[in-house]
């Protein structure tokens, strides 16, 4: 339970909670800490500060009657508890059912973030087979995801960028075809490693950084070329020139998982469950017992884990 914004999470004894008549109870398996979990219990998020105490957790995956789904919550962003407790109340409506035999922590670990590299690439950037895409922070799990699934989508060539030796290897396990290291702040010196490492002018970058990494990726694409981003961990602006988007009439396209509509997010989490459950979708991730969250959670915002660490029972 999150008492103070700002600091770790605590295990607390509670009564369990009660399900309104829209709602149901669901038994958790698994809670991963996610970024936006992180950021809503600083109270410094655009969600304002939360209500506390609360128990965090803005998705999970679970059992209803002993069949698996995974669930969202609002968590941190209005009222109400989240998905790091034994029991979960949500609204039915919310619920998507999970195919058998899928790894409850994997969808877990997965979950939002594989979504937005599902969607960012099909419906936002529109892939087609045979195109090139770059994928930027492909160390993390949106960008893990990326890799795979456009692969799946018959992208004829992945390209990688990504920061720490662990996150490069991330995006190479991943299986993008080259890796190209984010170690450098010069636009001119990232774009000349991207372009030598594509086969050609790029179709589709996908970018959850922003900063000098999209500024150089942007150079990469062909005329009339997309670049999606989905965030700003390396900054919150970008040097990406006017001559860049002018000459090549390029598209730059946000995206954010608020926009998508009830039903779009639940076929996109079923379509990458099934993705995962037949072997074609995985991410770095650690399985934490609930009862070590407060240093786990320290160590997800430091950084420090091996992947998205999935809390379990």
């Amino acid at each position: 339970m999150i008492e103070t914004p700002g600091r770790p999470p605590t295990v607390v004894d509670r009564e369990p909670p009660q399900a309104t008549a829209e709602q149901v109870l669901v038994e958790v398996a698994a809670a991963p800490i996610t970024p936006l979990d992180l950021l809503c219990a600083t109270g410094t998020s655009y969600f304002g500060v939360p209500q506390t105490p609360y128990v965090p957790g803005v998705q999970g995956v679970g059992t209803v009657a002993g069949r698996p789904v995974w669930f969202p919550t609002a968590a941190g962003m209005a009222p109400g508890d989240g998905s790091m407790a034994g029991l979960a109340a949500v609204p039915r409506a919310d619920l998507v059912a999970l195919p058998d035999g899928v790894a409850p922590v994997l969808v877990a670990a997965l979950g939002l973030s594989a979504v937005a590299a599902h969607m960012a690439l099909t419906w936002r950037g529109e892939l087609t087979a045979g195109e090139q895409v770059l994928v930027l922070g492909a160390g993390g799990v949106v960008g893990q995801a990326a890799v795979q699934l456009a692969r799946s989508a018959g992208a004829r060539r992945v390209i990688a960028g990504a920061r720490s030796v662990a996150a490069q290897d991330r995006a190479e396990q991943a299986g993008a075809d080259a890796v190209v290291a984010l170690d450098t702040d010069d636009v001119a010196e990232l774009a000349a490693r991207f372009e030598a490492a594509c086969d050609g002018p790029v179709d589709l970058v996908i970018d959850p950084l922003f900063g000098v990494p999209a500024a150089a990726a942007a150079r990469t694409l062909r005329p009339g070329g997309r670049l999606v981003n989905l965030g700003g961990s390396a900054a919150e602006t970008s040097p990406i020139d006017s001559s860049t988007l002018r000459s090549r009439s390029l598209r730059v396209l946000g995206y954010t998982n608020n926009e998508l509509t009830r039903e779009q997010r639940g076929a996109a989490v079923a379509a990458v469950a099934e993705q995962a459950a037949r072997g074609a979708l995985t991410a770095a991730h650690e399985i934490v017992p609930i009862d070590d969250v407060a240093a786990a959670w320290e160590r997800q915002a430091a950084g420090t884990a091996a992947g998205r660490i999935v809390l379990t029972p």
